[in-house]
């Protein structure tokens, strides 16, 4: 078997049933034993996160708002994913990998409550007087120092998986998307190419690497206050450009929502009878595609936010905790929806003119077309290309500092500058190369990564509902 194909399999060896049930199960069981909070506290969860956007919050040195640290974790959450990854996974699954989708996040929810939770008891101040935290350090300070090595194989991973699922595939994307806009208006980014290691790109791909390098860098070297200022601007933006226009496309399909929701339900449990024929979708690829896409776009249970919640000047661990509710909620529930909805509207009103090959493979390009049966090509082509290169930026942004932190807690603080500069180096080759074997590879360190941090959830599941009912049994707390 060739490298590629190594490299595949162990992706699909990662993302496999193990992973899935041990996701999912772990926000199940900790659902169960604090009593379902996602679902009991929601209004209160909203009005404490999203309802006190605008109440003035500060942040003191080394530290960011608990709004800040939100939109860094969502920055990384709200990425290509939810546009390309959505998409393949209705492809790959039926329009019933949407029910699964949702159902993940519902569980999702109460583990990244925990996760956040966990991340704020137990971080630390690093040498520059950062707040730091993660799955790195309540493995080190909640499980004990025996447990150490398992902190450091999750940084392992996580520096690893920066470079491709933040990096390379984020970057490379962006560049895809903004030739297909300038094609899409009569533009030709093949009429000037470069030849790098026998492929032949467009200098324009290099260019866009070069322009996104020095935007990480600024905002990278500017450290934690920077990176939550700029997402805190960026991520509401993008997020509202996207949702503005994908509900305008969905209005204009209004008439097809009863229909796709018929699809999406009638399909979680049979593809084909959804679909209206046999396409060979089988009902474990459906779960597995919905469960395997909820968990990769909202990273419930990965271990990578809580490394930017960690930042936050909110000193309750469960108040922080909340926002990973509404984290989860906004991701899953509300983008990965909106673009579902995009797509599968889209797909009732066109039908085969949308080209849909169910089983298949899908990505940005379907969802462009989607948007064009409203909008028409040059405007579907700029929208996706606006909203997929904003949140790849966002992802690029969160995961350098997540790659940081990795690093920085294996080697210290003082030459955590050489992972910055590599990171950066790394952009412009991202941008110009074909990708697929990257692309695997960063999927399966990014699975990887979950392993550690789920070892260390269930451990500390006592720590988490002890902590949790303290704070809603103490009605000065609540006030």
């Amino acid at each position: 078997m060739s490298i590629p194909g190594i490299i595949t399999a162990i992706d699909g060896w990662v993302w496999g049933p193990v992973l899935l049930v041990l996701l999912a199960g772990t926000g199940v069981y900790l659902s169960v034993r604090m009593g379902f909070p996602q679902f009991r506290k929601f209004g209160y969860a909203m009005k404490n996160t999203i309802g006190k956007v605008f109440s003035g919050q500060k942040a003191g040195k080394g530290e960011v708002t608990p709004f800040q640290a939100v939109t860094t974790a969502l920055a990384a959450t709200v990425g290509t994913g939810n546009i390309a990854g959505v998409t393949g996974a209705i492809v790959a699954g039926g329009p019933g990998a949407v029910f699964w989708m949702w159902l993940c996040a519902l569980f999702g929810m109460c583990t990244k409550y925990a996760e956040v939770l966990l991340a704020v008891k137990y971080r630390e101040r690093n040498d520059q007087g950062d707040w730091v935290g993660g799955p790195m350090y309540y493995i080190k300070n909640g499980l004990g120092k025996n447990w150490t090595w398992l902190g450091v194989l999750f940084c392992i991973f996580g520096a690893l998986a920066a470079f491709g699922i933040g990096n390379m595939t984020q970057i490379n994307s962006i560049a895809g998307s903004i030739n297909g806009m300038i094609d899409s208006f009569g533009g030709n980014t093949g009429a000037l190419t470069l030849t790098i290691a026998g492929q032949v790109v467009p200098v324009s791909s290099l260019v866009v690497g070069l322009i996104v390098m020095v935007i990480v860098g600024l905002v990278l070297f500017g450290g934690i206050k920077r990176i939550g200022s700029v997402t805190e601007k960026l991520v509401p933006v993008m997020a509202v450009i996207y949702i503005i226009f994908g509900l305008v496309v969905i209005f204009a399909n209004i008439k097809y929502i009863p229909a796709t929701f018929v699809m999406i339900f009638k399909g979680a449990f049979n593809a084909d009878a959804a679909l209206g024929g046999a396409f060979g979708i089988m009902i474990m690829t459906t779960i597995q595609k919905g469960v395997g896409r909820g968990v990769f776009s909202n990273e419930a249970g990965m271990g990578s936010a809580p490394m930017a919640h960690a930042a936050t000047s909110e000193t309750e661990p469960v108040k922080q905790g909340l926002y990973g509710i509404f984290e989860v909620f906004m991701d899953t529930i509300v983008i990965c929806t909106l673009t579902s909805l995009i797509v599968l509207t889209s797909y009732c009103r066109a039908g085969a003119e949308l080209g849909i090959e169910w089983g298949g493979n899908g990505g940005a390009p379907l969802v462009q077309a989607a948007m064009s049966v409203v909008l028409g090509g040059k405007v579907g082509s700029t929208i996706i290309a606006v909203g997929l290169s904003l949140f790849a930026l966002s992802t690029i942004i969160s995961w350098s500092l997540y790659g940081t932190r990795c690093f920085e807690y294996m080697f210290g603080t003082k030459i955590s500058i050489i992972y910055k500069i590599l990171f950066l180096l790394v952009l412009p080759i991202g941008s110009m190369l074909e990708i697929g074997v990257v692309w695997d590879l960063a999927d399966a360190l990014n699975g990887m990564m979950a392993f550690p941090n789920l070892v260390a959830l269930l451990a500390l599941s006592g720590v988490i509902v002890k902590t949790t009912k303290e704070f809603f049994s103490d009605k000065h707390k609540l006030q």
